[in-house]
Order: C-alpha cells, then sequence, then structure tokens
C-alpha cells in the first residue's frame, strides 16, 4: 500500500513540475511548490488509506461478530 501511495505522490510530483514551469516560475520555485504538493498529497492519501483500512476492518469484524451461521447451518441447530 505504501509503494502505491508513494507511487501516486510521483506522480502528481511530476504533474505538478510541468503545471508551475508552464507559469513561467523560476526553478527553485517551482521545485519548491511541487515538492509541497508531493508531500501534502502523500500525507492526504495515506491518512485515506489509513481510515478506509480501519473502516473495512471494524466492518468485518462486526459481520463476523453478527454472523450466526457456521458452513454447516445456523448454530441454533448444534
Amino acid at each position: 500500500m505504501n509503494k502505491i501511495i508513494l507511487n501516486i505522490g510521483l506522480l502528481i510530483f511530476c504533474f505538478s513540475i510541468i503545471f508551475f514551469s508552464q507559469r513561467e516560475m523560476a526553478l527553485a520555485e517551482v521545485l519548491m511548490k511541487s515538492f509541497i504538493v508531493f508531500i501534502s498529497s502523500t500525507v492526504i492519501l495515506s491518512v485515506t488509506a489509513i481510515v478506509l483500512i480501519k473502516l473495512m476492518q471494524k466492518t468485518a469484524s462486526s459481520t463476523n461478530e453478527n454472523s450466526e451461521h457456521t458452513i454447516l447451518g445456523s448454530k441454533a441447530h448444534e
């Protein structure tokens, strides 16, 4: 998951370099702004991934606890 987030962040970094360089800014300013965009997008993607994973684990654990069926049938017939 970390590699995917990092690769998406690097893709956004490259796009931001292209975007800011078309604005005819200085090279140092382009790199600085692109790096800020890279860091912020990577942090946002990481937090989003962590929240989604926690939600999926919580949902999966609640459905497992609420399940009253086994492979052979319901637990009431045992």
